[in-house]
């Protein structure tokens, strides 16, 4: 039944996300630029090739280990971008702030954004501020836009129109820690080990990756509704499937445990620093060993292939052999993750 109010799911970047931004968003807004709704828009001003996107956050706490919402709020726009294959170059940050916030607080956060994006090589060139009343917000909102420019060798990738039979899939690291993180700081949970964001700037990664334009077919970070609803957009409505090896897929053993304690699967959390990459056949040995060479990569590994047998699915060799149906979040896992 299609709901008639907006429930806590509809921002989970899973089924409903997908349906309420088709339905309705794409239905009043729709132009060529939006309908592929790719991480970035690929869009041309007087001849030159840009990538422009923006993204809200409203993560709870605004604090949490590894980072905190301002540095997040950076380096996811740098990833959407740099994920589209473009080089980022400026960003905006529009701040909507609940009255009471500590004014220590707030510079603690804008700090960390001027380093994050100086990490980046990114200049945060305009802004805005709104302050409401208390109860009005919850304590710090943060908009950012990002824009770079994307060489004409590489707007392939936005697409996936290259993807092919063969073509192999790459993670750049395990899964799961930035929603675990999250989670522990709102549980006040003491794992046996820090279970810490990956938040970063992947643009060092992309830019490793994308030495050779044609060895990647795609790129996404893996972001709400995790690996498995991405890799089902990819697949959605497409003469091909995707096969993946359970064995293969790197989850920290500390994530594990707490995912077993809350009934989560890896798969459909959320990391901030981490990519799924499409590669082509042959080039996968050799790009896991250069993307190795990076620390926000070290972790690089080949988790599965696409495949001619499961058009349209995505299904996962589990360890004792059988085949298991991945479909994309449906409902909410874990809200104001981002």
């Amino acid at each position: 039944m299609e709901a008639k109010h907006i429930l806590i799911g509809h921002g989970s970047g899973g089924r409903l996300s997908r349906d309420l931004i088709r339905n309705l968003f794409v239905k009043y807004f729709s132009n060529p630029f939006l309908d592929g709704l790719g991480d970035a828009s690929l869009v041309s001003i007087r001849g030159s090739k840009l990538a422009f996107t923006t993204d809200s956050y409203v993560i709870d706490p605004i604090f949490f280990p590894g980072g905190n919402i301002g540095q997040l709020a950076v380096s996811g726009t740098v990833n959407d971008l740099s994920v589209a294959g473009a080089i980022p170059e400026y960003l905006t940050a529009g701040f909507i702030i609940e009255e009471g916030l500590s004014i220590n607080d707030l510079e603690r956060i804008v700090q960390s954004m001027a380093e994050e994006a100086n990490r980046a090589g990114v200049s945060i060139v305009a802004g805005d501020t709104k302050v409401v009343k208390k109860g009005q917000c919850d304590k710090l909102f943060i908009n950012t836009s990002g824009i770079g420019h994307i060489p004409e060798e590489r707007r392939h990738i936005q697409s996936g129109e290259r993807i092919e039979t063969g073509d192999k899939i790459l993670l750049t690291g395990t899964l799961g820690d930035h929603a675990i993180a999250i989670l522990s700081a709102r549980e006040n949970l003491e794992p046996d080990e820090a279970i810490l964001s990956d938040a970063a700037p992947l643009n060092l990664v992309t830019e490793l990756a994308l030495q050779t334009p044609a060895d990647i077919a795609a790129m996404h970070d893996i972001t709400r509704g995790g690996l498995a609803t991405i890799l089902c957009e990819t697949c959605e409505n497409r003469s091909f499937g995707i096969k993946l090896y359970e064995d293969k897929i790197p989850v920290k053993q500390s994530v594990k445990s707490i995912c077993e304690l809350y009934g989560f699967d890896p798969l459909y959390l959320a990391n901030e620093g981490k990519i799924m990459m499409i590669v082509k056949k042959g080039t996968e040995d050799h790009l896991c060993s250069r993307l190795r060479e990076e620390p926000l990569s070290k972790d690089a590994v080949i988790i599965g292939e696409v495949t001619g047998d499961y058009p349209g699915r995505v299904v996962m060799q589990s360890f004792i052999g059988g085949m298991r149906n991945i479909d994309m979040l449906s409902g909410e896992m874990l809200p104001r993750i981002c």
